[in-house]
């Protein structure tokens, strides 16, 4: 079986939060790896059972073009990146007429299923 990725940029959610989710997935069956990510409450989760999707499509339809069957759900979760995207700069007031600075980070997803 080959391997098949899927990547997702610019998710509006810092990726430490990400990462944490992320690790919890890393090296498991996509099965298991569906599981964990349904019953997150963290609001990555939902992109990152997007991107596991997507990955496993990718799978399904080059194992279809090779005219091959797989199960995707006995694959396993290879690898999984979470780097850092642009970040906003944004300002807040502060006291005595200043400006603190607020940097709104974003996440690059790479995720990576093989058998």
């Amino acid at each position: 079986m080959a391997n098949a990725k899927a990547s997702a940029k610019q998710i509006g959610i810092p990726p430490r939060k990400v990462r944490l989710v992320a690790d919890q997935i890393r090296g498991k069956r996509v099965a298991a790896a569906r599981a964990i990510l349904q019953f997150t409450e963290k609001s990555c989760a939902v992109v990152l059972t997007k991107v596991l999707e997507s990955a496993v499509a990718n799978a399904a339809t080059a194992a279809a073009e090779k005219r091959e069957l797989i199960d995707t759900d006995t694959m396993v979760v290879t690898r999984i990146e979470i780097g850092e995207g642009m970040k906003l700069k944004r300002f807040q007031p502060s006291c005595r007429g200043r400006a603190l600075p607020i940097r709104k980070r974003s996440s690059h997803i790479y995720l990576e299923i093989g058998g």
